[in-house]
């Protein structure tokens, strides 16, 4: 009998800990884009709207280019 005991106290212990861990990541903002990286992944790599990229490397690319 103590052997189920320990192991309903150590179950709850496990999932309370897994419920704290999805609040935490809930909270954090972890969900709320699902469907940026599925878009993400068709954009060009020298696209503006990707976060990181700016106009100076559009300039780079063209200098490239023209040549």
């Amino acid at each position: 009998m103590s052997a189920l005991a320990m192991t309903l106290m150590i179950g709850v212990f496990v999932m309370l800990i897994v419920i704290v861990a999805f609040i935490f990541s809930a909270k954090s903002g972890q969900y709320d884009d699902l469907d940026g990286a599925a878009y993400r992944i068709l954009m060009d790599d020298n696209d503006p709207r990707i976060p990181g990229n700016t106009v100076t490397s559009n300039k780079k690319d063209n200098k490239q280019n023209n040549d």
